[in-house]
Formats: C-alpha cells, structure tokens, sequence
C-alpha cells in the first residue's frame, strides 16, 4: 500500500509542477498598466478561476493528503534500539559517572603576576 502512495505521490507532484509551469503569470500583464491595453487587470480582480487553476488547487490538495499519508507509515515503522540504552531502557554500562570538577578562579587576583617578565 505504501508503495501505492508513493507513485501516487511521485506522479501528482510532476502534475502540479507541470500545471503551475503552464499558468499564465500575473506579472505578464505588467506591460498592459504601462499603456497597452487595459490596466484594469493589474490590480483588479482576475475573473473567476479557469480549469488550469482549479486542477492545480485539487492536485495540491491530493499533495498534501499523499504527504501526510507518507508522514503516518513513516512514524509506523519500528526503529531499533538505541546503543547506550538496552530494550528496557536502563543504561547497559554500571560504571558510575564522576561529577565535573567545578571552575574557580586562581588565586591572587589576576594573571598578570603570573606572567615571568
């Protein structure tokens, strides 16, 4: 079944990049605001949506859908052990673990007598 999905999500993606790539811009209208033809279409409305652009919304919608299917068997595969913890999560060494020697600063102030002249 995942596999399924896979090809499925493969070919819708190549559909959607085919559709998107076939649109016509919004920026190819820029030279009608500057003299030729109507400017109406620059900042107003663009009409109601074509064919191109609703096969587009509903092949981004299958997208998504393929994409979250993918994501649920992705988190449904078994993952192996980690290798400090065992299976029942205590840690396999015994050796305890020595506690970090803290900072202090040296004594006589600053460093600077230390420095041989």
């Amino acid at each position: 079944m995942e596999t399924l999905v896979w090809i499925l999500h493969i070919i819708v993606a190549v559909v959607v990049i085919a559709l998107v790539l076939l649109q016509h811009g919004k920026g190819a209208d820029m030279g009608a605001a500057f003299g030729s033809g109507s400017s109406g279409s620059l900042f107003g409305a663009t009409g109601s949506a074509n064919f191109l652009s609703r096969s587009t919304a509903v092949m981004a919608t299958v997208f998504f859908l393929t994409s979250l299917v993918l994501a649920y068997y992705g988190l449904q595969q078994k993952k192996p052990a980690a290798s400090v913890l065992d299976r029942t999560g205590v840690p396999t060494t015994t050796q305890p673990v020595a506690p970090a020697a803290p900072a202090t600063a040296p004594e006589g102030g600053s460093r600077a007598a230390d420095i041989p002249q």
